[in-house]
């Protein structure tokens, strides 16, 4: 999987490299001319920013054979914090979903972690686009199949597409960026190639299949309901009642949480099922038997470990217990401080690759700019009050006790990564006097002597009270929120901590049903489409422009930007963009996120990516008693 939809990540510590870890780095890193880097043990971090935008992937050295500590079980134990919302197919968000897909499902192309560059994934080759950027021919491999056996063809296409453009599927995050496609016509003298149609250019007209698994039209549609509506319609609900009773019923069926829960009602093309699903402990995948990508020397294809488990652990204490003892062979889940402390360990360093390297991701505090649809407090709304609390958010302070002065600080919605990130753009201050001076223009004043900060609104006194979510298995966000309501109710607020877990916070915010909020984009290589995100119909859809960003004039540039194909023409309108959610202030942007990965030294084949999900699990290779190291 991955192209440039956005998912709801569940890592929480964001660094910047200290000095004793940058002259570690630049002493063990070389740099070679595929892009990667071949990195010794005493590496801890790779940074694209300190050795240069050639720098895309990190190779690490094998191991020259097994220790006799090492287990030799070929099951790779891969420790997480949380579960997948779900393994639905079409609706879910999470970011632990979309990894665990890239080994159950495959798309039609997706993003070579090695070169950062679109590749064909199910397809012989990527297609051109005509033109004008609205058309192109694609054509299956011969070789692909599912599991009964038989081949992945263009009516499989074309259900993957119904199923997610469906008026009744339960995806509403998604379904933005399926309007765009118009259809998918089957070539009538070969299964294997289709014409794909798209309503307007589109810089990610082909981008956009790296994104969603193809799904098999026999496994999901048995009965072929949805053979008699046509891509250019499933959109809209039927006017007949019989055939919208149907097409109704199907969705609901396949709408059902078993759809995304029980193994059995789970079938990708990839080389790993799931085998089990033990609800708060564990997901299993188990490699297939006689699989089509067998043999294959594709990273993508292989599979290597027989089975693959992520097992959850939220403790850090824990997390650090388990690692001592072996019990996991990587993660890239724990803290900042876990994965120090555990660095400090002569034993650890001894079983494991660690590394620090960049990301696309970053964390934010989300307002909610519209209160008013759920009745919650009338207080971010004003753009004054949300420069306020910017100024009152203490990031350095977040930086030096949470992240050890390790993080890289965001300002806006653009990686610092990318071309068209705006440099112009300066981090907001930590200033509670001129916060001070915004709260009372706003109208927010203590009148009562209380130390809250109140204002009449529609006739009645209200408090400067609010809520600030955040998630419970992420002992870093806790530690934001407690800082941060130290800070704002020094300013006169009255701060209520709410930990909740993943998927209410997730379901609160597509509601609208939150003041605050505390989380992260994972985001990708690509060019930013900011539909998702930051256009209004994501808001009143019920998808992930949480906050309630957006009027008539950032709708239309983003609407610009999307089509645009030209870097360096759509550059101006990013730039634009940026300054426009800098000036409003939707999101307090705090750090870009350093991804934190660990791949036990068993393993061989190890490489770190900076693209999500950093490890590619499939390709680690056990390393056997009488082994050679890996060329």
């Amino acid at each position: 999987m991955g192209g440039r939809f956005t998912y709801l990540c569940l890592t929480s510590s964001d660094m910047k490299l200290t000095k004793t870890l940058l002259l570690l780095n630049i002493t063990g890193i070389l740099l070679t001319s595929c892009g990667g880097s071949k990195q010794t043990e005493e590496d801890t971090t790779a940074s694209r920013e300190q050795f240069g935008q050639d720098l895309k992937y990190i190779q690490l050295e094998d191991a020259d054979k097994p220790l006799p500590t090492w287990s030799d079980k070929n099951t790779l134990v891969y420790h997480t914090i949380a579960e997948p919302d779900n393994l639905h197919p079409t609706n879910g968000t999470s970011a632990m979903r979309n990894e665990i897909f890239q080994y159950i499902h495959r798309t039609l192309v997706h993003l070579d972690y090695r070169s950062l560059e679109l590749t064909n994934g199910l397809l012989k080759s990527i297609p051109v686009l005509n033109e004008d950027g609205t058309e192109y021919l694609c054509e299956l491999r011969d070789e692909v199949r599912w599991d009964d056996g038989a081949p992945i063809t263009s009516a499989d296409v074309i259900f993957t597409a119904k199923a997610n453009k469906c008026v009744f599927t339960d995806n509403p995050h998604a379904k933005p960026y399926w309007e765009n496609l118009e259809d998918v016509i089957p070539d009538p003298d070969d299964p294997l190639k289709f014409t794909v149609r798209m309503r307007s250019a589109y810089m990610h007209n082909l981008v956009f299949w790296g994104d969603w698994p193809i799904i098999q039209k026999t496994f999901y549609d048995p009965e072929g309901i949805l053979d008699i509506h046509k891509i250019t319609d499933i959109s809209k609900e039927p006017e007949d009642e019989i055939v919208r009773g149907q097409l109704k019923g199907w969705a609901d069926q396949f709408n059902a949480a078993s759809t995304g829960r029980e193994p059995g009602k789970i079938s990708g093309a990839g080389p790993y099922r799931i085998s089990s699903w033990d609800p708060g402990i564990s997901v299993t995948i188990t490699r297939k038997e006689n699989h089509w990508t067998n043999g294959s020397e594709n990273i993508y294809e292989t599979s290597y470990p027989d089975k693959i488990i992520y097992r959850i652990n939220k403790d850090p204490n824990s997390q650090i217990l388990d690692f001592k003892a072996q019990v996991f062979d990587g993660s890239n889940y724990l803290s900042t401080k876990t994965l120090l402390e555990l660095q400090s360990d002569s034993g650890f360093n001894k079983n494991y690759h660690s590394r620090f390297t960049d990301s696309f991701n970053y964390t934010y505090i989300a307002m909610n700019m519209r209160p008013e649809s759920t009745g919650r407090p009338e207080l971010f709304n004003d753009r004054d009050v949300r420069m306020a609390m910017s100024l009152l958010t203490p990031v350095q302070q977040l930086n030096n006790v949470i992240n050890r002065d390790m993080n890289k600080r965001m300002v806006g919605p653009v990686s610092f990564l990318k071309s068209d990130f705006d440099t112009t753009l300066k981090p907001i201050p930590y200033d509670p006097a001129q916060a001070a001076e915004l709260l009372d223009k706003a109208g927010w004043n203590d009148t009562d002597g209380d130390n809250i900060r109140d204002k009449v609104v529609d006739g009645e006194k209200v408090d400067f009270e609010f809520s600030l979510n955040y998630m419970t298995n992420t002992p870093d966000w806790k530690d934001y929120a407690a800082i941060c309501k130290e800070h704002y109710e020094m300013a006169g607020m009255k701060v209520n901590l709410n930990p909740v877990d993943f998927s209410i916070l997730v379901a609160d915010a597509r509601s609208h049903d939150f003041d605050m909020m505390i989380g992260v984009w994972g985001q990708s290589a690509y060019p930013e489409d900011f539909t998702q995100l930051w256009h209004t119909q994501s808001w009143s859809s019920n998808g992930t422009n949480y906050p309630g960003f957006g009027n008539e004039e950032t709708d239309a540039l983003i609407d610009s930007i999307k089509v645009i194909v030209d870097p360096e023409l759509r550059k101006p309108l990013v730039i634009r963009f940026q300054r426009i959610v800098y000036e409003q202030q939707p999101l307090i942007f705090l750090f870009s996120s350093l991804r934190k990965n660990v791949i036990h030294r068993r393993f061989g084949n190890a490489e770190m990516y900076f693209e999500r999900p950093g490890i590619l699990l499939n390709y680690l290779k056990l390393i056997p008693s009488d082994s050679e190291p890996n060329s």
